[in-house]
């Protein structure tokens, strides 16, 4: 495993790419209401980080195969990966929005769930609960703990609300390349109580957490991931920058400020 130590001026440009990321959701937020499509939030998402923010969508044409679009919409059973389509959101749905911005070189890497219209008390349950497991494995976060303590914490509350975390899926080491080492895990497993964090380490943390049993299967068009007993999952994501005293959220939005103090309530 080969983890990089970003440098200051590396950490400068992450935290402009992060910051991107983050102003696309804030951007589209408005536009998730019940009868659009997410073609449509995808090209408005494309236009914004083209033409406004002058970046490049990063998962345009990523992977193998090509990813088609430049952002990833998966409703309700989606796990995640979803490509948007003509499909219409309707009221009720739970739909996560995946972003990742490449700006100088350097990649910002974030997601939340939407609600379109009014939740129902499921979809709005499990949002909640994976939003919290999002911030209680980034609370973790700190010089000289083990790698292997996000996951134990997000798989202890996921659990505790009898919900199940996917395995098949991690957070990532992220910087000049989208992915790359070390692998985030969301549930404990002894190959991360090998990696230490220290500063300069900067990663993502995205929990997706099913409502049902964690088992998936991928679709045929080799990307979107799904429940296999078609019950509702939701995924948060944040890019998380290692400090010398604990961490920074590299994609923190607007809506979040003061979110530590609410998790304390």
């Amino acid at each position: 495993m080969t983890i990089t130590i970003k440098t200051s001026e590396e950490i400068a440009k992450m935290r402009i790419a992060g910051r991107l990321a983050a102003e696309v959701l804030e951007m589209i937020e408005p536009h998730v209401k019940p009868g659009v499509s997410t073609d449509e939030l995808n090209t408005l998402c494309h236009d914004y980080i083209v033409n406004v923010q002058k970046a490049i969508p990063a998962p345009l044409n990523y992977g193998r195969p090509p990813f088609p679009k430049s952002i990833c919409t998966s409703i309700n059973h989606q796990v995640c990966h979803g490509i948007p389509s003509d499909k219409r959101l309707k009221k009720g749905d739970e739909v996560n929005i995946d972003i990742t911005v490449l700006k100088d070189g350097y990649h910002g890497d974030t997601s939340k769930m939407f609600s379109v219209g009014e939740p129902t008390v499921a979809g709005k349950r499990l949002a909640l609960i994976t939003q919290r497991c999002m911030y209680l494995g980034i609370l973790q976060v700190k010089p000289g703990v083990k790698l292997s303590a996000i996951g134990k914490a997000i798989q202890a509350y996921a659990h505790s609300q009898n919900c199940s975390v996917v395995q098949e899926f991690c957070g990532h080491g992220i910087g000049a390349k989208f992915h790359e080492d070390p692998q985030v895990l969301h549930y404990y497993n002894a190959d991360n109580d090998k990696v230490i964090m220290e500063p300069g380490m900067i990663f993502t943390i995205e929990p997706m957490i099913n409502q049902g049993k964690r088992d998936i299967k991928v679709l045929p068009d080799q990307w979107t991931v799904v429940t296999k007993d078609h019950k509702l999952s939701a995924q948060w994501e944040h890019t998380v920058l290692v400090t010398d005293t604990g961490f920074e959220i590299l994609t923190l939005r607007q809506e979040e400020q003061g979110w530590q103090e609410r998790m304390a309530q």
